[in-house]
């Protein structure tokens, strides 16, 4: 049961272990560039900054599934919203990134304000529904720009400046900078998690009726997480359209959507790690199953229903029994 006093004390003194865990998964990511120039060379740097690219949107995910009990079918829309403005900014000759960025995380965080004092007026399926809708509003509605590429998509060729250098021209240039928004990015959204925001987001997903009773808008504060997880998303759509150097509508699908709830849900929700594990496994489950059969996801879909059935907590749960008691 939730009350004042647990919303308003000092979190509980956090283990070890997950910052251990996070700081050898950030560790081996730091070493990739090094390692590719033994093995795998630019594929595997550019399969890394994929992955680190889908955590970055993950980790804004869990932010809402996890912690605020809210499953949007509508994320990869903030993705694909970032992503095109990027290169519509580039496509009419605006390339420096200190304009890009903003203009990208304005677009996405006003759409989120609007779509999203919407949707939060709903609550289970219809929440689901209604954020499926949004985002395939955001779909068709760049399936339709044929000034820049429609259905086809769009090439870029040129990519962006970066306070006037060519910083974001060169491999390791994006890598380090798709490296450091990571970073940057769950440092953020567990520091939020952490805080008073983040206990009244949880204890609202659990008692809304009880946290609205104590003095607190509910409303406020799942529209505040919303915002902030679309705006962390266009973030990595702009990173994304900067690494590819081609964006189409399909970033915004409903089911890249469901890629991404799979990898929060399959790394484990509302764990510190949970939705960086889940994306990073996601890829090289990916990547590895691609490379036997066309037909991965024939092969993926089983798996995940043994870890869903067997790994409760997701992958982060399942290394905590491993570990066993600290």
């Amino acid at each position: 049961m939730t009350d004042q006093a647990d919303i308003q004390a000092p979190a509980a003194a956090t283990p070890r272990a997950p910052f251990i865990v996070a700081g050898v998964i950030f560790a081996a990511l730091a070493l990739i560039p090094v390692l590719a120039e033994f093995w795998g060379g630019a594929w595997l740097t550019s399969l890394a900054v994929r992955a680190m690219i889908l955590a970055i949107v993950a980790i804004s995910l869990d932010l809402l599934m996890g912690h605020g009990g809210m499953v949007s079918f509508g994320h990869s829309a903030f993705v694909a919203i970032g992503a095109y403005a990027c290169g519509i900014m580039i496509t009419e000759d605006v390339y420096e990134m200190a304009l890009i960025l903003p203009v990208a995380m304005g677009a996405a965080g006003l759409f989120a304000l609007i779509s999203g004092a919407i949707c939060l007026r709903t609550s289970g399926v219809s929440f689901i529904m209604i954020t499926l809708a949004f985002g395939q509003m955001i779909f068709f509605a760049l399936g339709s720009l044929a000034q820049y590429g429609a259905d086809d998509g769009l090439t870029l060729w040129s990519g962006p400046d970066f306070l006037g250098t060519r910083w974001l021209s060169s491999d390791m240039g994006v890598y380090i900078s798709v490296f450091a928004v990571l970073l940057g990015t769950w440092a953020l959204v567990h520091r939020i998690t952490g805080s008073r925001f983040g206990r009244v987001l949880r204890a609202a997903r659990q008692n809304p009726t009880r946290v609205a009773s104590m003095g607190y808008s509910v409303f406020r504060y799942r529209l505040t997480a919303y915002v902030i997880a679309g705006v962390i998303a266009a973030i990595a759509g702009v990173l994304w359209a900067t690494h590819a150097a081609f964006i189409s509508p399909s970033l915004g699908a409903w089911q890249r959507s469901g890629d991404l709830i799979v990898m929060v849900v399959l790394g484990g929700m509302a764990t510190r790690n949970g939705a960086l594990i889940g994306a990073l496994f996601f890829i090289l489950i990916e990547e590895t199953l691609s490379s036997i059969t066309h037909d991965w996801r024939l092969i993926f879909g089983p798996l995940l229903v043994l870890i869903a059935l067997f790994a409760r907590g997701g992958l982060v749960g399942l290394l905590d029994r491993v570990r066993g008691p600290q």
